[in-house]
């Protein structure tokens, strides 16, 4: 009896840890970020590795924005936003999902022409 008893208290624990895991991963996919702090962080994240060229021009990240969706999504402008390769959108993203604790949640990264 008493293993039983035991074996339905971890099984509470552990349903109670997925609630609140699920609860931070709902709270980190609904947070904003202002554009100041952003723009803040883009230029750090940028100076730390900077985008690779294309044909001998660099590419220049100019600003930041969050957009209004229901998940985070990030408008970075800048001169060749076609150019930027997968592994430096990537650098970004995981970048922005240290910095501001986006963890468990999808982030979406999209590059305009400034």
């Amino acid at each position: 009896m008493y293993r039983f008893y035991l074996f339905l208290c971890m099984k509470k624990q552990r349903i109670y840890k997925a609630i609140e895991i699920a609860l931070q991963v709902a709270e980190n996919r609904a947070r904003k970020i202002p554009t100041a702090k952003l723009n803040e962080f883009i230029e750090e994240a940028v100076q730390k590795q900077s985008p690779p060229s294309f044909r001998g021009h660099l590419i220049k990240v100019k600003y930041g924005t969050q957009l209004p969706l229901s998940y985070p999504a990030f408008a970075l402008f800048c001169n060749y936003p076609e150019e930027v390769k997968d592994n430096y959108r990537n650098f970004l993203e995981n970048q922005i999902r240290a910095a501001f604790e986006f963890t468990g949640s999808p982030i979406r990264i999209y590059f305009r022409q400034k």
